[in-house]
């Protein structure tokens, strides 16, 4: 049980870090938390799959296959930072419940797992990584409040007025560091996901943001932490160096592809259209209003009609014509005229 206060703002909270038991089993608030935080990333993902033009089967096996790697990669990424400690207490390398998982170590696990899935079924690992990550957000968002009820991940002391007091801060107000990020990547997640909306050119970019993001706060809150994770060599701040090192990237590459043009998404409502839309419509259209007509017109307006005026109009009245009026009058002018006569005067 932890007695935490925010003196600045007047609040006192008695916090228990165990949600219920099971008879002799504790389930702790920092796993349910995250659990929460893992469904409604899930329900939020499963949701716009079609948006992004990705499979619901295939994604559900890269997020089942993700899920074990990224646990695996962030407890195994906090306990080889941690190895000073854990080779000398073996018996809690696998005491997740007390905290303990890296956020990045998770994120690559997750990553690399699940990817690999997208690659086997032939999924488009671009458009399933911007998915993903805005999932990520809702996640971290929600898990930092675990750390509030393990009462850890915070950081220097200070005298803001939303300073954080408690046992495990030794009695001085510090920065509330697990406060600062959930609040980051809740408000990342609403301005990527707008974004995703109206503005999204391309599969990955997304993704690119989303290292951006949330590399530029973690470079920066991570500085304020007192239980940051440091490189054997050089005593760097391990999660500090990469958030720094994962902007920059994330900067370079969507540079690189700032005229890029191409999302999966789009190829899906195109296939569906054009089933109704463009063979069905245009095949049945084809045939009363191009085909049917055309040949029904040929055959009233061209060829019989045409064949028709032609009889009495063309070679019937010419016909009759060129008998009463040329042959008849010719042979009864002609006839008195010049053959008579000439007879006449032969005699």
């Amino acid at each position: 049980m932890y007695h935490v206060e925010f003196p600045g703002l007047g609040w006192t909270f008695e916090i228990n870090p165990v949600a219920f038991s099971l008879g002799s089993f504790q389930v702790y608030w920092y796993g349910v938390i995250i659990g929460i935080g893992f469904l409604l990333a899930l329900g939020f993902a499963l949701k716009n799959l079609k948006r992004f033009g990705i499979d619901t089967n295939g994604f559900i096996d890269c997020v089942l296959v993700g899920l074990v790697c990224g646990i695996i990669g962030a407890r195994l990424y906090y306990v080889l930072f941690r190895w000073d400690y854990y080779s000398h207490h073996t018996e809690e390398l696998f005491a997740i419940h007390n905290g303990g998982l890296a956020i990045y170590g998770g994120v690559i696990g997750g990553l690399l797992g699940g990817g690999i899935v997208a690659k086997i079924k032939k999924l488009p690992v671009a458009a399933i990584l911007d998915i993903t990550v805005m999932g990520f957000l809702i996640g971290q968002g929600l898990g930092r409040w675990g750390n509030f009820f393990n009462q850890e991940a915070f950081g220097t002391p200070t005298d803001l007025p939303w300073r954080m007091v408690s046992e495990n801060t030794e009695g001085a107000g510090v920065h509330p560091c697990f406060l600062y990020e959930s609040l980051w990547c809740l408000l990342g997640f609403g301005l990527l996901y707008l974004f995703s909306r109206k503005w999204r050119r391309y599969d990955g970019q997304i993704f690119l943001l989303y290292l951006v993001w949330y590399g530029l706060e973690r470079m920066l809150v991570e500085g304020l932490r007192t239980d940051s994770l440091y490189t054997p060599i050089f005593g760097l701040r391990v999660s500090q160096v990469l958030a720094a090192v994962t902007a920059i990237v994330g900067i370079v590459l969507l540079v690189v592809f700032r005229k890029r043009t191409a999302k999966a998404g789009d190829k899906v409502p195109e296939t569906e259209k054009s089933v109704p839309e463009e063979t069905v419509p245009e095949t049945a259209e084809s045939v009363p209003e191009e085909t049917v007509p055309e040949t029904a017109e040929s055959v009233p307006e061209e060829t019989v009609p045409e064949t028709a005026e032609s009889v009495p109009e063309e070679t019937v009245p010419e016909t009759e014509k060129s008998v009463p009026e040329k042959t008849a009058e010719n042979i009864s002018d002609e006839m008195p005229a010049d053959t008579v006569s000439k007879d006449a005067e032969e005699i």
